[in-house]
């Protein structure tokens, strides 16, 4: 349940097809977030925290896990898409499209594709978006479709 007078964040209604959300700020990426949350993972490959093993990749230097890439720019969309929502329904077509390396600063935005109302839960709806992560040379770096159930303004009181 949402709490009486919250205004933060948007409604099923707020919503409409072709609508582009720029989220902000944007975050900096460091070596110490890639480590962390590649050991938090249990992710041992040696492209996120061995530099001298990634010096002699093709990328020339370490790489920030790709979940770690996935998970800020979906955190980035929260407050835009997802605050209110009820749950997330699912993403699909993750596409990692180009490298993101420690240091690199990224930002999303985000189109919606779909907005209707649920057909088992009267008040609620689900919306559909697209979302790119981008570097802030513009490289696009991911991109997916995400769906959540999202309540009426009038439903969430």
């Amino acid at each position: 349940m949402i709490a009486a007078g919250r205004t933060r964040g948007n409604f099923l209604e707020d919503f409409a097809p072709g609508q582009v959300f720029e989220h902000w700020p944007g975050r900096t990426i460091t070596e110490a977030d890639n480590i962390q949350f590649s050991l938090l993972t249990m992710n041992q490959h040696p492209l996120h925290c061995d530099a001298a093993f990634a010096a002699g990749s093709e990328f020339g230097r370490p790489l920030v896990n790709s979940a770690l890439t996935l998970a800020i720019v979906v955190g980035m969309t929260v407050n835009d898409i997802s605050f209110n929502a009820i749950a997330n329904l699912g993403w699909k077509e993750i596409a990692l499209v180009a490298p993101v390396h420690p240091g690199d600063t990224v930002y999303a935005r985000s189109e919606v594709l779909a907005v209707r109302e649920s057909r088992s839960r009267p008040g609620q709806g689900i919306v559909t978006t697209r979302t790119e992560g981008f570097k802030a040379d513009g490289t696009v770096f991911l991109h997916f479709e995400r769906s959540a159930l999202v309540p009426r303004r009038a439903a969430a009181r």
